[in-house]
């Protein structure tokens, strides 16, 4: 019984193929079968069966697997602990972002990153708030960038800047100055899709009660992107943080307007386990994120560092 056994098995677990187990594990599919038959064996115990298509982990399998996974998350933790105590970057990191970050933080910074640290395993994926918490409390992501705060007692929140929201107004009101937040008419008002938590946010922030508004027709947008277009068409309103408008050319400028103090703002940063051990990482990461965030916002009233570096 080894680690690499272990490796095996949670590969054919989480892919249900042998043949993409191996190709992931960088192995022939006989010597991964073979491998996985021995440990069998030894345990007497079948982890699946190999009748079904995609395999099917059999019951007695599945509760040894994850007792594998926990053993083997153990072991690279064990190894980062030694990489850091050292100061070296090196293993592997997921990160997760949420959709309302990662267009306007991703381009610069990760091949910057990445250049930085060539012994640094960099991935990333876009998801939702809840997932990425999730994620990583399952240890399937070693951390999130995201909007604060989670109050997440199995969490650890590290914020790094404070963003500010700008009314994007495609009505054809005529608008002099700053507006009020709390007085956006939600008639005309559109939102992230459920589950994003900016659409959250929004409703905090601005007390819009959308119940007041449509009756017949309801739309949530699932990126920015497609939010922007939507009420552009539509003629309405929507509330963006400020990095997303930061591109925007001159003619939709016209469109964005800043609000009256208090000027609403959204809090981000990063959020790992509570047991999480990378932490020279940690750290390197927050440095990038505002390496490459802080050119494009230090002339916004609206953006702030908390605890600058």
């Amino acid at each position: 019984m080894n680690l690499q056994q272990f490796e095996y098995v949670i590969a054919v677990k989480e892919l249900g193929n042998f043949s993409e187990a191996a190709e992931k594990c960088n192995i022939g599919q006989s010597t991964l079968s073979t491998m996985i038959g021995k440990l069998e064996d030894e345990l007497g115990i079948l982890f699946f069966d190999r009748s079904t298509k995609p395999v099917r982990v059999t019951k007695e399998g599945l509760e040894l697997i994850k007792q594998m996974k926990i053993i083997s998350q153990e072991v690279s933790l064990l190894k980062e602990m030694v990489f850091s105590q050292k100061g070296e970057l090196r293993g592997n990191i997921h990160l997760g972002i949420i959709p309302t970050i990662a267009p306007y933080v991703l381009p610069n910074f990760f091949s910057q990153f990445t250049h930085n640290y060539p012994l640094l395993n960099v991935s990333v994926s876009e998801m939702t708030t809840q997932n990425i918490a999730n994620a990583i409390k399952n240890r399937d992501l070693d951390m999130g960038l995201l909007a604060l705060p989670l109050n997440d007692p199995d969490l650890r929140e590290m914020p790094i800047y404070n963003e500010g929201f700008v009314l994007y107004d495609c009505t054809g009101i005529e608008r002099k100055g700053h507006v009020d937040a709390s007085k956006i008419d939600p008639e005309r008002f559109w939102l992230m899709e459920e589950g994003h938590c900016l659409s959250h946010q929004v409703i905090q922030i601005c007390n819009i009660d959308l119940k007041k508004g449509r009756k017949n027709f309801h739309f949530r947008a699932g990126s920015i992107d497609s939010l922007i277009r939507f009420v552009r068409q539509n003629k309405g309103m929507t509330l963006l943080p400020e990095l997303s408008v930061i591109d925007m050319t001159l003619t939709e400028g016209e469109k964005i307007y800043h609000f009256k103090s208090p000027i609403p703002v959204r809090s981000v940063g990063l959020v790992y386990h509570k047991h999480f051990v990378k932490k020279a990482v940690l750290e390197n990461v927050k440095k990038a994120v505002i390496l490459d965030i802080l050119p494009k916002l230090k002339e916004s009233a609206e953006f702030a560092l908390v605890n600058p570096v």
